[in-house]
């Protein structure tokens, strides 16, 4: 058994002598992480051409210099002077071209698969179609499709023809669609026609004829029709072109588009506590860079490897987890449904029926599969030999159970933290060193990660906030044309320090911790919402005058939308409107678990809403500091409104 008394995993000597992360310090002279850690950040030059090396990095020009920061350090250019196209190491790859690519199942059973020299093929006629189709270089193209070979293909294809993608969640309404492909001016929509969710068809085709009468500078909509669809749209007369009609013989692609490493290739939709959604922008000497080396060094994924982790495509999640697979070789498992349909059992017999050595899971779904353990946990799981969690803070007993139930007390688990706007990990957790439960070994190498007060200082032994100190491969080059909301949201609390917005805390053995978030920000299942996005729709509801979100604990979802609302005149059934409107909006995930009426919100001077304040009296915490209120009889309003349900 790996995993001791404490229950704190302990690498055993073959882990650490047959560790991809231990062959990358042997190249380097290093002999162990902590040293190839401090390596990477004394040295970032010698590292990240070591790197680029070892990763398999396919330049068509070599680059000159790791990195130029004469613009300041929230503006670095990447590998200035080299050239290349990120999908190039995958499609490129003579030796794997017979090893199997992708596996994709659906929820009904079927299944599809791709060899690397398939996958070639279809990503090329797929990007000579889009060509065909008048989609050209830096055009954004939305991704709304369900996980699976389609999803893949227009992915990698977008990136092939120097376009750039933006991928959206499938549980989105009009209004979060809209939000995102509006603001970059979109030009073509790649959606499906709906998806299976326990046995029953949710079908795209209101949805999507909203959002192109929302969105007037969407051209084009290319749609993958689901052979479960029970009405198939008609695409005749509408300026809609069939996914799989689209494709042209691959050999009428041209050579993949020649990129610089810091032009964009992906622009992805953040919420944030405030205004509208940010779209982070990643390039392509960034974000696969970055992932490429993640799954290299914290995932330990190779050639011959099967990495299983079910994600929709609208998150970053859903392109790393692609990257991470594919980038190295190994054969990505996709899976489109409900993970416990037909029951719980259904993760364990993709990971028996394809003999998954990787399997990652968001804390959300480990719960479930607890809950449900005799069942979760009655197929064959021997082929595992690694773990990963990501998405959300998990409890110690849920990591425990995972390794425990899932890993068979042996197999790793790597817990790994990054974000939307870091395209990887800040924190993870690498083989090599012991894993305590909840917790992060390790800091991702060429990130110069800190805990900091609200000075900037270092601190350890108490909770900070999660910091980087340096510029960093994988960080977005900006939020789209909104340079001034990127700054003020990470560079601006402590002036030339990354801010990421995570609560942390490091302890005097170099674990680290999150507690949560040091914001607003909202996650549903690992999903992030702004509270901001959510008030603006109650604040259209007649009578509504003035309305408050927070995050409320959830055993399940690990947190739910909760509403507050001050109203004149709003009718009787505000409540249920405010609730349905949310849901339509913004997508079934998002429904709020409870809706108040109240006479005020707490305020600050600056009439400033503190949800802090609201979070802590609905969840019966200590209010905290309330000195910067004009109006603290709002909190006991507020609890006896939350008393009286």
């Amino acid at each position: 058994m790996a995993l001791d008394a404490k229950d704190v995993w302990q690498p055993t000597d073959a882990y650490i002598d047959n560790a991809q992360v231990t062959a990358l310090a042997r190249r380097l002279g290093l002999q162990d992480f902590d040293t190839l850690y401090d390596f990477s950040l004394a040295n970032p030059d010698a590292y990240w051409r070591e790197v680029v090396d070892f990763c398999g990095v396919r330049w068509s020009r070599d680059y000159d210099t790791y990195c130029d920061t004469s613009r300041g350090a929230p503006f670095p250019s990447w590998f200035v002077g080299g050239e290349l196209n990120w999908v190039d190491m995958i499609l490129d790859n003579d030796e794997a071209k017979n090893r199997l690519a992708i596996i994709a199942e659906t929820e009904n059973g079927g299944s599809n698969r791709l060899t690397y020299g398939e996958l070639a093929d279809e990503v090329r006629g797929f990007a000579s179609g889009l060509l065909a189709a008048g989609i050209k270089r830096g055009d954004r193209v939305g991704l709304l499709i369900e996980n699976g070979i389609e999803a893949s293909v227009s992915v990698l294809a977008i990136a092939y023809i120097g376009a750039i993608v933006v991928p959206l969640f499938s549980g989105f309404g009009v209004d979060a669609i809209s939000a995102r492909l509006e603001p970059c001016g979109a030009r073509a929509l790649i959606v499906t026609s709906g998806f299976q969710r326990r046995g029953k068809f949710v079908s795209t085709s209101e949805t999507v004829a909203a959002v192109r009468r929302a969105v007037p500078g969407l051209e084009l909509v290319i749609l993958k029709t689901s052979a479960d669809d029970p009405s198939p749209p008609d695409l005749s007369g509408q300026n809609m072109i069939d996914w799989h009609s689209l494709r042209l013989p691959a050999e009428s692609a041209p050579p993949s588009a020649r990129m610089s490493p810091n032009d964009p290739f992906m622009v992805i939709f953040t919420s944030g506590t405030t205004g509208k959604p940010k779209g982070a922008v990643h390039v392509h000497g960034g974000f696969p860079i970055k992932i490429a080396h993640d799954a290299a060094v914290h995932f330990d994924v190779g050639p011959g490897d099967v990495f299983c982790w079910p994600a929709d495509m609208g998150w970053i999640a859903g392109c790393l987890i692609l990257s991470s697979a594919l980038l190295r070789g190994a054969t990505l498992v996709c899976y489109d449904g409900a993970p416990d349909y037909p029951d719980w059992s259904r993760m364990g017999r993709l990971i028996e029926r394809y003999k998954a050595t990787h399997f990652g899971s968001a804390p959300t779904l480990i719960r479930g599969l607890a809950a449900h353990q005799e069942t979760a946990t009655s197929p064959d799981l021997s082929s595992l030999r690694m773990l990963i969690t990501a998405g959300e803070s998990i409890a110690a007993e849920h990591f425990v159970w995972f390794e425990r139930n899932f890993g068979r007390g042996d197999c790793p688990l790597i817990n790994y933290t990054g974000g939307t706007e870091v395209s990887g990990g800040l924190l993870a957790s690498v083989v090599v060193k012991p894993i305590i439960p909840g917790g992060f070994n390790a800091r991702s190498p060429g990130v110069a990660v800190d805990v900091v007060d609200s000075t900037g200082a270092s601190v350890t032994g108490t909770v900070g906030e999660l910091a980087i100190r340096t510029p960093f491969v994988g960080m977005t080059a900006s939020f789209w044309k909104d340079d001034a909301r990127y700054l003020e949201t990470y560079w601006q609390s402590v002036p030339g320090i990354w801010i990421h917005g995570d609560l942390a805390m490091r302890t005097e053995e170099g674990h680290y911790f999150l507690p949560g978030r040091s914001d607003d920000t909202i996650k549903v299942a690992g999903k992030r919402v702004g509270p901001a996005e959510v008030e603006e729709i109650l604040a259209e509801i007649d009578g509504v005058v003035e309305a408050a979100v927070i995050g409320a604990d959830d055993p399940v979802k690990g947190q739910v939308i909760v509403a507050f609302l001050c109203c004149d005149g709003a009718p009787e059934n505000v409540r249920d409107i405010a609730a349905k409107r949310i849901q339509e909006r913004l997508g079934r995930p998002f429904a709020p678990r409870a809706v108040f009426i109240v006479p005020q919100l707490p305020k600050t001077r600056s009439s400033k809403i503190m949800r802090r304040v609201i979070r802590s009296v609905y969840s019966g915490l200590p209010a905290g500091d309330l000195s910067s209120l004009v109006n603290p009889e709002a909190i006991a309003e507020i609890e006896r409104v939350i008393k009286q349900g």
